[in-house]
């Protein structure tokens, strides 16, 4: 079994963006398809923002979010801080906020997650 934690970090302002995100998403998916391995896929920074892209069903990139949005949840201050609140809210993410507001990156790997970042 292998515990993964995918953290999204990447904006939405660039074409290297788009890649990181989609990057992160992919190696999501392949996580989530193995039912032996845990995985926590989190939303982070200005990650927040694709929230409201993915959401889009015309989006390029929605069925494979939607592939891995189970497994997904959001900083909660950082949803706040990039302006995703309402589109946080509307898609029904988990806020993650048991450090400050932010995920704890340190339970995650005292619990035994391998983090990666995108």
């Amino acid at each position: 079994m292998v515990k993964t934690a995918i953290f999204i970090l990447a904006g939405t302002e660039s074409h290297s963006d788009l890649g990181r995100l989609v990057n992160g998403l992919e190696a999501a998916r392949e996580f989530s398809e193995n039912d032996e391995d845990e995985l926590e896929l989190i939303f982070d920074g200005a990650g927040t923002q694709w929230i409201e892209e993915l959401e889009d069903e015309d989006h390029d990139y929605h069925d494979l979010y939607q592939s891995v949005q189970g497994e997904a949840a959001v900083c909660d201050y950082c949803a706040g801080a990039f302006g995703a609140d309402e589109a946080v809210e509307d898609a029904g993410l988990v806020r993650i906020d048991e450090n400050e507001g932010h995920p704890s990156i340190r339970s995650l790997v005292d619990d035994g997650y391998e983090i990666i970042t995108f």
